[in-house]
């Protein structure tokens, strides 16, 4: 009886969500993906690799959590999200270019 009772607060929290619950939860899921994307790539390749796509997926998922933090008016997000898609626009760009593909001096590689 306690089982379907906590069943049905939930099936009843979750229906009361709105687009933007929604849409949150969608960022937050692309967001994630560079991390899946990231893990993939250093599994096949055996060593720590961190492709475009986690760029991508970076700046993707940032931009919809800043939607997301603007519409529900939180600005601890606004700040954290605005920053750092700064960082990931950045490399994008650089990924993009190929500007990240420049050889790193010797220490650089070995500690890399």
């Amino acid at each position: 009886m306690a089982r379907q009772g906590m069943l049905d607060i939930a099936i009843t929290y979750i229906r009361s969500w709105d687009f933007w619950v929604w849409f949150g939860f969608l960022a937050q899921a692309c967001f994630f993906g560079r991390f899946a994307v990231q893990w993939w790539a250093t599994e096949r390749a055996r060593r720590v690799v961190i492709p475009g796509a986690f760029w991508w997926f970076s700046l993707i998922g940032g931009v919809l959590i800043l939607i997301y933090s603007i519409v529900r008016q939180d600005i601890v997000f606004i700040a954290g999200s605005a920053l750092a898609l700064v960082i990931y626009a950045r490399n994008t760009y650089f990924h993009h270019h190929g500007e990240h593909r420049r050889e790193l001096p010797d220490a650089e590689r070995e500690a890399t």
